[in-house]
């Protein structure tokens, strides 16, 4: 495990004070970090609206992304379970979990997935969500990185609550109501900027999001121009859009 990441990555999940926090790069800083430290092939987050439903507002890949809605549609799989128990669940094996969860087994393997490790995004008593990590093939999963992706997940969860105190939200569900209510807007922007430049859905998300940091504007107030036509993103570099080898810390807003 790269020690410098580590550091520099529980310093970047801390560091909420930057003037125009933005909640879902935030979240996809936690799921980008995990599959860099970790000995994972993805990750995905999932978070709780007001009602108690979970909902998916962060994935290191759309084929991760659409497992979790999967997951959620068919209301099994290990995530789920993570955050009904507020317990860490490990499958590493999921193929040989299809009595356990008998929809959610064969699409995970079917998306590429053969283990899962998911864990809770928790507060003393109160469960937000789950961080859930996939690798390709079946065994277990390392406990020592597995205190690492939890470590993660509870710094994370902190610098929500931390986040919400300074900025005086009034509560943690309105917080993620809007990451929530955000994380739409982007998936239209998403999409509608693949079809027109003929990219894939991973592309599309790092070229949008990467495009959001030169300019130092929120993802989600971006995706949201997009959307509505006022802002064309004119002179995008597809190029830009391909998966980095190594993400370094993202840069400062103005007034941080």
């Amino acid at each position: 495990m790269d020690g410098a990441l580590l550091s520099d990555t529980f310093v970047e999940l801390t560091d909420t004070m930057v003037a125009g926090f933005d909640v879902i790069d935030f979240l996809h800083v936690l799921t980008d970090r995990s599959v860099q430290l970790l000995d994972v092939a993805a990750a995905g987050l999932l978070l709780a609206d007001p009602r108690g439903e979970l909902r998916v507002v962060a994935a290191s890949s759309e084929a991760v992304r659409l497992l979790e809605l999967f997951q959620i549609q068919s209301d099994q799989g290990p995530c789920l379970d993570c955050f009904r128990s507020g317990q860490p669940v490990q499958a590493a094996d999921v193929a040989a979990e299809a009595q356990r969860w008998p929809r959610f087994a064969p699409a995970a393997g079917q998306a590429g997935f053969g283990a899962v490790q998911a864990l809770p995004m928790r507060l003393r008593e109160q469960v937000i969500g789950a961080l859930n990590l996939f690798r390709t093939g079946p065994g277990a999963f390392d406990p020592a990185e597995v205190r690492v992706g939890q470590a993660l997940a509870d710094v994370a969860t902190i610098s929500l609550l931390q986040e919400r105190n300074m900025r005086h939200t009034d509560t943690l569900n309105e917080q993620l109501q809007t990451a929530l209510n955000s994380r739409v807007i982007i998936e239209q922007a998403k999409g509608k900027l693949a079809e027109r430049l003929g990219l894939d859905m991973d592309q599309a998300f790092n070229l949008l999001r990467d495009s959001a940091r030169t300019s130092n504007r929120r993802l989600s107030d971006l995706a949201q121009a997009f959307v509505n036509g006022t802002d064309a993103l004119a002179g995008l570099n597809v190029s830009r859009s391909q998966p980095r080898a190594s993400v370094g810390r993202p840069p400062r807003r103005p007034g941080s």
